[in-house]
């Protein structure tokens, strides 16, 4: 189960989190680093993004990495539940409740729900996973071992994101923004993606308001 997977990882980032600073020794995938979220943006690499040759194909998701019989659509939908649904064959979710962070609205009904990737495939496509394995954009499509990668929201907050990055688009719910920045750089730096000028000025603007708060991050790339 996700939840399992998530406090695994957290156990063993707790030993080996090492504090990190711009400029500081390189980590390598696996590693689990410390650092606070303005230091962690002041790290990413700053390109320009390039969509040529995206499909959304191109990044298998919903699988059933475990075998368990819930695809990991489910696996989010269970893991987030505030009130958890009842688990019939084939993984089929009824009843429940959920908590839509974006929009600060509930449901009772997993169908309202779309499972987003907080840093769209799209987006990862322009800042760096075009250059990926096939094997390394699957991994990134159903990242179940970072809580913050894949995230149950509302369908109609989520089909109004699309693939927008911070520049453009942010969470209606404004007390959820601080939350949403500081996720976005932690993915953005768990699987060493870039951003553009207009994100990082916007992330920046974003977490002028915020607590200079430590992320966690276990290294994927």
């Amino acid at each position: 189960m996700r939840l399992f997977r998530s406090l695994t990882a957290a156990a063993a980032g707790c030993a080996l989190a090492v504090l990190l600073t711009p400029g500081a020794a390189h980590a390598d995938p696996g590693d689990t680093i410390a650092l606070p979220v303005r230091d962690a943006l002041a790290a990413l690499a700053v390109a320009d993004e390039d969509r040529t040759g995206y499909e959304r194909t191109q990044f298998r998701h919903w699988i059933d990495a475990d075998r368990d019989g819930c695809s990991t659509r489910a696996e989010v939908l269970l893991a987030e539940a505030v009130t958890p649904p009842e688990q019939g064959a084939n993984c089929a979710l009824s009843g429940g409740s959920w908590y839509s962070p974006y929009d600060d609205t509930y449901f009772t009904q997993a169908r309202a729900l779309d499972i987003d990737h907080l840093v769209p495939l799209a987006e990862s496509w322009d800042s760096g996973a075009s250059a990926w394995t096939a094997a390394e954009r699957q991994a990134y499509a159903n990242d179940l071992d970072d809580p913050r990668a894949l995230i149950a929201v509302s369908a109609a907050s989520n089909r109004s994101k699309a693939d927008q990055d911070p520049a453009t688009w942010q969470p209606p719910a404004a007390g959820y923004r601080c939350t949403y920045a500081t996720d976005w750089i932690a993915i953005k730096t768990r699987w060493a993606l870039a951003v553009d000028a207009a994100e990082q000025q916007a992330l920046s603007a974003v977490l002028d308001a915020c607590p200079n708060t430590p992320i966690e991050v276990t290294l994927a790339r």
